[in-house]
């Protein structure tokens, strides 16, 4: 359990970055470039990732990092963007908070990780509790905005079940650092035919394109793979809801408003949906993750999924 906390607070980093994400978004980067804006935060990531891995990809990885990086990286940073710029932070964030239940529904379809009560109870307690932080929300609602969020909760579920599914490869710095150039790379046509040339960039553009591109993505994918590598994709989803809250909080803080006792009641069902993943038993041991054919897991409520990958794959990836 004390390893399970460890990996939980390593998964952390990464909801806490992205929720502080959509602030810097709406606040400095240049509103209609989503594209751009998705080019310039993976591109220069992944490279710097790739050069403290010094590893490319071989074998069956390279039309999977194709297909990750458009899922995980290129086609979600550029809604992610586009929903940050049409959209209030708190109505954006409660659409993500979401993502709990979507990568639990992807991962028994994918692992046949069977979802529990508790995880279900989480992700529903995590959502009301997202919905009674923002209160009444947006008067007007962007249905652009609406449906660019839903696209990017969609493909980055599915994207972030098949990175665990698929396995280890060479470690999460040079998985991530494919997805990430792989996604880059994808979009650069895309800019050049729907945006025209780049944007002109202020110096705080370029400082938010800087926070962005290192700890909103580069330090914060890394941890997400390495916790999807150690933990099971529903609690590495619980963990998510760290996003919606941060980017929430931010908000208030940037009103300048204070908690009110709806709110603190709704921060409290956030962190108890988070708390239900470790405590309920939902994390895989260390083997689960790494092999499809391992019999053995961290405890019987996950040893019934780790027979049956046994049993359908009879091996390692």
């Amino acid at each position: 359990m004390e390893n399970t906390y460890r990996w939980a607070l390593v998964t952390a980093i990464a909801p806490v970055a992205w929720g502080t994400n959509y602030f810097v978004t709406h606040e400095y980067l240049p509103a209609g470039y989503p594209l751009y804006g998705a080019v310039f935060r993976a591109l220069p990531a992944g490279l710097l990732l790739l050069a403290i891995a010094r590893r490319l990809p071989h074998g069956v990885w390279w039309w999977r990092s194709l297909l990750l990086g458009v899922c995980n990286m290129g086609a979600f940073f550029a809604l992610i963007y586009l929903a940050a710029q049409l959209l209030p932070v708190s109505l954006a964030a409660t659409i993500m908070s979401a993502a709990p239940m979507t990568m639990a529904l992807f991962a028994w379809a994918l692992l046949s990780e069977r979802p529990t009560a508790s995880v279900l109870v989480g992700a529903a307690g995590g959502f009301g509790g997202v919905c009674l932080l923002l209160g009444g929300g947006a008067s007007s609602v962007n249905l652009r905005g609406v449906a660019a969020s839903v696209a990017a909760l969609t493909m980055s579920s599915c994207g972030y079940v098949l990175a665990k599914k698929w396995g280890r490869a060479d470690g999460p710095l040079a998985t991530t650092s494919w997805q990430l150039i792989a996604g880059g790379l994808v979009l650069i046509p895309f800019a050049l035919i729907f945006e025209g040339g780049p944007p002109a960039l202020d110096l705080p553009a370029v400082a938010g394109f800087a926070y962005v591109g290192l700890v909103a993505t580069a330090l914060a994918f890394t941890a997400w793979f390495t916790g999807l590598r150690h933990l099971s994709a529903a609690a590495v989803g619980l963990i998510g809801l760290l996003n919606p809250v941060t980017g929430v909080l931010l908000g208030l803080i940037a009103s300048g408003e204070s908690l009110s006792t709806r709110q603190a009641l709704g921060l409290s069902l956030v962190f108890a949906g988070i708390a239900l993943g470790p405590v309920s038993g939902v994390v895989s041991g260390w083997s689960t993750v790494r092999h499809w054919g391992v019999n053995r897991a961290g405890g019987d409520l996950v040893s019934p999924v780790a027979r049956f990958r046994g049993r359908q794959r009879g091996g390692g990836t």
